[in-house]
């Protein structure tokens, strides 16, 4: 029961990442924010699928080590993003000063 519940809990993070992905229009911050809860959303799945079958092998370890290494190269384009432009709103891409 608590499987099915945890599988659950990562299908709403994975829809709540996909609304927030889609209606984020602002700023990269919060695309980088939803992007991270859609990520944690599917290692829950992937979790509580190895779970189930009893095999808790490498491949959760291998999809969070990704899923870091996204975030990582991530910040590190919204720090780049800041230095350059001087904010992270979308709206300024398109000025073309970056």
């Amino acid at each position: 029961m608590k499987i099915v519940s945890l599988l659950g809990v990562g299908v709403i993070g994975v829809m709540l990442g996909c609304i927030c992905l889609v209606s984020q229009r602002k700023s990269l911050f919060g695309v980088l924010l939803s992007m991270e809860v859609f990520t944690l959303g599917i290692y829950t799945i992937i979790f509580s699928v190895f779970w189930v079958l009893g095999e808790l092998g490498s491949l959760c370890l291998i999809f969070l080590t990704f899923g870091v290494c996204e975030a990582a190269l991530g910040l590190s384009v919204l720090v780049s993003l800041v230095r350059g432009v001087g904010s992270d709103y979308v709206s300024s891409l398109v000025s073309g000063h970056f």
